[in-house]
């Protein structure tokens, strides 16, 4: 008998996650976590999420349990990764989770793990290659657009490259949702720029070889009556736990 569509196991998506003091209930203590827009946007998507607290080690053994990869957005990422000294307007830094992620995103490229980078995540993909990033982007614009204020996303009109990933999966323009001071200054020579604001913000960049590794400054898990970004990666997931 022919397999149906709900015989495919839908694919494990590990999401990257805070490591903060938080207070919930009767308690303050430090907490793994992550805002619940990226949670729910995986499900919507048909994945399956789990959180990956920066913490710890293994990121072999974790990578070879999972179907995709999500680098979620977060706090700067510390410019000694990217060979450059600390600017003024740089915010405090997490080296822990630094030395996380790109530890976890180079097992995830060495194993061709479908990757979605968003915001924070992008940068890590651009610093991990060996790019560089703007410190505080209103430098280079002039302007505040990208955050309008701590914890207020601003929003932004994004052109696509014709026939990128990111423009099959959302169209060759779109507006999103957007919360960041700094962005991709000079890009890794294995990643593409796929993606810009109208002031030139470099907004998506694409991996040259890899089958699906996205890098969007934006944040699509915002936008919960638009999926297709996430649909995308999870689709890229789907059904390879077969030869696990």
């Amino acid at each position: 008998m022919a397999s149906s569509a709900s015989d495919t196991p839908r694919p494990l998506v590990g999401i990257t996650s805070y490591l903060e003091r938080a207070k919930f209930g009767i308690w303050e203590a430090e907490c793994a976590l992550l805002t619940r827009d990226y949670v729910d946007s995986v499900v919507r998507a048909g994945g399956i999420p789990v959180l990956l607290p920066p913490i710890g080690e293994g990121a072999p053994e974790l990578v070879a349990k999972l179907d995709a990869l999500i680098l979620s957005g977060g706090p700067d990422v510390s410019p000694a990764r990217y060979g450059e000294q600390q600017h003024e307007k740089t915010e405090e830094t997490r080296p822990a989770r630094d030395n996380y992620e790109f530890q976890l995103l180079t097992e995830a490229l060495k194993a061709d793990l479908p990757v979605l980078a968003i915001c924070r995540g992008a940068q890590v993909l651009n610093a991990a290659l060996g790019g560089t990033l703007h410190q505080h982007l209103p430098k280079q614009t002039g302007h505040n657009a990208h955050r309008p204020q701590p914890g207020k996303f601003g929003t932004t009109k994004i052109t696509l490259a014709k026939e990128s990933r990111t423009a099959k999966a959302v169209g060759e323009e779109t507006t999103a949702q957007c919360h960041h001071h700094q962005a991709i200054a000079r890009v890794a020579p294995s990643l593409t720029v796929t993606g810009t604001a109208a002031d030139g913000t470099i907004e998506a960049v694409e991996h040259q070889t890899k089958k699906f590794v996205l890098g969007v400054q934006w944040h699509p898990e915002q936008n919960t009556t638009d999926d297709r970004l996430i649909k995308a990666l999870v689709q890229a997931a789907t059904n390879p736990r077969t030869n696990k």
